[in-house]
């Protein structure tokens, strides 16, 4: 494997953060802000830069690399397989008339099941129903398969976001990279490191990924007791205080981020499905917590490999990034110290994280976590 990095500001042109190499039928990956993948010259740009490439764009809450988290930016990764086959797919959600499930079923099913590996997914995060995307990818996907990714972010604005794949990056779509190979190895883990607090509240209305009472009472209100003074800055306070939510039958629960609030319904949007029944509390956490966490997401990837990674792909989340703040390099810094610093760090903060949990098979959606991806060939 062979990779090649490159980083662009705004009002700035493109800088090699690594040494400046001539790569044959690379993979690449574009990762950056909104509004600059926005500018109609820069698929042409990186066009000129990697004529043979395979160029993926999504745009993002911030880009990472081992040595950097910007969200004024564009970070390329481009990498040429020694021993590695991949194809990639795509579909837009508006095709489908804002069907999440079917278009990830859809998007799986392109795939030549042979000898598939694993499966990257670059989803459009503005109006997908990421819940209802990981259901249609599981539901015809064989159980060996590992698939992780995330939804595409647009900073803390949430107004839009944008992915493509060898054109210029556009709203609605949906990318897969599938991996083939015999030598090829793909291991994955989450972890979240927040903290479940006050009263837990059964969800007594709901329909998909909009909750409307908790307890028989409007979830808005009580949502906005709780924060007090801090709810003037809904919905953007809501990144700091998500939700845990516990469904029946189901050995695991999940962090939920609030995406937005109705005020005229009482309502709040979230990132995912929160069926009724179910149970929610609310959740906290600090730098620490955080940092530790990602430790601990790349120690568990770690684990459950057998060959030495040579990439690292980080989705972590908007709302551990407004936490963190200004000391945001430092949960990737603890990933660095695990991996290893000769292995090559990419990434993005999203609006969600498409990941199985910890030594479970099929993907989910979640929220508030890093996921680490960890590649070899």
């Amino acid at each position: 494997m062979k990779t090649v990095q490159l980083k662009k500001k705004i009002n700035q042109d493109w800088q090699y953060l690594s040494p400046k190499i001539t790569l044959v039928n690379p993979l690449v990956l574009v990762f950056g802000n909104r509004y600059m993948l926005e500018n109609q010259t820069i698929y042409s740009q990186i066009r000129a830069m990697f004529p043979d490439g395979h160029l993926v764009f999504g745009s993002t809450s911030g880009d990472i690399t081992a040595k950097e988290v910007d969200d004024q930016s564009i970070t390329i990764t481009a990498i040429q397989f020694e021993n590695t086959t991949f194809d990639i797919k795509t579909c837009n959600l508006l095709d489908s008339g804002y069907d999440s499930f079917k278009t990830g079923e859809h998007l799986i099913n392109q795939f030549n099941p042979d000898k598939l590996k694993y499966v990257f997914i670059l989803s459009e995060g503005s109006f997908i129903n990421g819940s209802d995307l990981t259901k249609g990818l599981n539901a015809t996907i064989q159980k060996n398969i590992l698939i992780s990714g995330g939804l595409c972010g647009d900073a803390a604005r949430f107004e839009k976001t944008l992915a493509s794949y060898n054109e210029n990056p556009k709203p609605g779509e949906i990318i897969a990279i599938g991996f083939y190979g015999d030598t090829f190895e793909a291991s994955c883990s989450i972890y979240g490191g927040w903290t479940p607090f006050g009263p837990e509240r059964i969800v007594t209305k709901s329909t998909s990924n909009i909750l409307y009472e908790l307890d028989g009472k409007p979830a808005l209100d009580l949502y906005k007791k709780y924060l007090g003074e801090k709810s003037k800055d809904l919905p953007g306070a809501a990144l700091l205080y998500p939700l845990n939510v516990k469904i029946e039958n189901e050995k695991q629960s999940f962090v939920r981020t609030i995406l937005n609030i109705n005020e005229e319904e009482n309502a709040m949007i979230l990132a995912g499905d929160i069926p009724e029944h179910s149970r929610v509390q609310l959740m906290m956490t600090n730098v620490d917590n955080i940092a530790n966490a990602s430790e601990m997401a790349a120690k568990q990837a770690l684990e459950q490999r057998q060959n030495k990674q040579q990439l690292a792909i980080l989705v972590s989340c908007i709302g551990r990034k407004l936490v963190l703040d200004q000391r945001v390099e430092e949960e990737i810094e603890e990933v660095v110290n695990v991996v290893g610093k000769e292995t090559v760090i990419t990434g993005f903060y999203s609006y969600g994280e498409i990941a199985p949990f910890y030594k479970e098979t099929n993907c989910q959606l979640h929220n508030q976590t890093m996921t680490i991806t960890l590649i070899s060939e």
